[in-house]
């Protein structure tokens, strides 16, 4: 086990504010960095301590009672100890499923938590260890969680290049790439570029600022945040089951507001994609308080996107943090 010198007082674990990854367009290459898979799930902190089991969004909301099984499982993990991971679901042919996830978990094959870091161990705060030394310590911890629960595993460092790992993961279906700085340290809730993600398939979260009705629901209306200003970037129509829209309107309407949220809107140009004055007239506005994730094929060249589908909501993703990645 490695040496570690930073040591704190064992006392009631506390939320930690995750580190997170810049998104970029091309990945670094080189031996001073690391490369594990980006899940589709939700960012999860996992902490045990005298008071028993927590965990926590990245926002802070508590998940015990929504991932039961999985609170159970980290009964497993050391004393006064918390570690960084990613919930995710699996689907019946083993591929990680966000809508099953976000809509249907009791259909999937399993609910797992994936860790990637330690941010506290036995006591121990190891926010200024580097992250060679903290996975070597994860490493320990998941060996000896292998043999005593299914439901906890580890999120594996990749030991290939990036031109060899995109074509992999576009094969399996995972989300993207996170590459990570070797000596880098725990930033709590920075994202500084120590830490970097690239997705291979286009998609993010935007905030969600109204809708076209339509028995209840024909198309969500998104953007994301410069600053202060919430930027108009697409209807989308995709991605529903007439079950399901009606559950996402029944999670909406709560929200209705007779004020257009959107800075950019009305458009002048009336384009496939666009919001006219005219076409406004037919849009429920709401406060820009949920979010959602979403795929697309591309954004155009005016910032619009192109085959937008809705995949679910993030309740773990602040509103106001959320920008253009791509």
């Amino acid at each position: 086990m490695p040496r570690l010198t930073k040591t704190a007082s064992a006392e009631r674990l506390q939320f930690v504010e995750p580190m997170y990854a810049r998104a970029v367009q091309q990945l670094p290459d080189g031996k001073e960095w690391v490369y594990e898979v980006k899940f589709d799930g939700y960012r999860c902190l996992a902490g045990k301590d005298s008071t028993g089991i927590t965990l926590w969004s990245r926002r802070a909301n508590r998940l015990m009672d929504q991932f039961p099984t999985v609170a159970l499982a980290c009964e497993h993990v050391p004393p006064d100890t918390l570690l960084d991971g990613e919930l995710i679901a699996l689907d019946k042919d083993g591929r990680v499923s966000f809508n099953l996830l976000q809509h249907h978990r009791s259909q999937a094959q399993a609910i797992l938590f994936y860790a990637f870091d330690v941010v506290i161990h036995r006591g121990r705060r190891l926010i200024h260890v580097p992250l060679e030394t903290r996975r070597e310590l994860l490493s320990d911890i998941a060996a000896d969680l292998k043999t005593r629960t299914p439901l906890i595993g580890l999120s594996d460092t990749l030991d290939t290049t990036p031109g060899e790992l995109i074509p992999l993961v576009k094969e399996f279906g995972f989300e993207g790439i996170i590459a990570k700085g070797k000596d880098s340290c725990y930033e709590i809730g920075k994202r500084t570029g120590a830490w970097l993600k690239y997705k291979v398939n286009k998609a993010q979260e935007f905030v969600i600022g109204g809708y076209t009705p339509d028995n209840p629901l024909d198309a969500l209306i998104v953007g994301y945040y410069e600053g202060d200003k919430l930027i108009f970037v697409s209807k989308v129509g995709n991605g529903f089951v007439p079950r399901l829209r009606r559950e996402v309107w029944n999670k909406l309407k709560g929200l209705e507001t007779h004020r257009c949220p959107f800075f950019n809107l009305p458009e002048k140009r009336r384009t496939k994609w666009a919001l006219t004055r005219e076409e406004m007239k037919n849009c429920i506005w709401l406060k820009p308080e949920m979010v959602g994730q979403f795929e697309f094929t591309e954004w155009t060249p005016d910032g619009h996107l192109r085959h937008s589908k809705f995949c679910g909501f993030r309740q773990d993703k602040n509103p106001r943090e959320v920008s253009r990645e791509t």
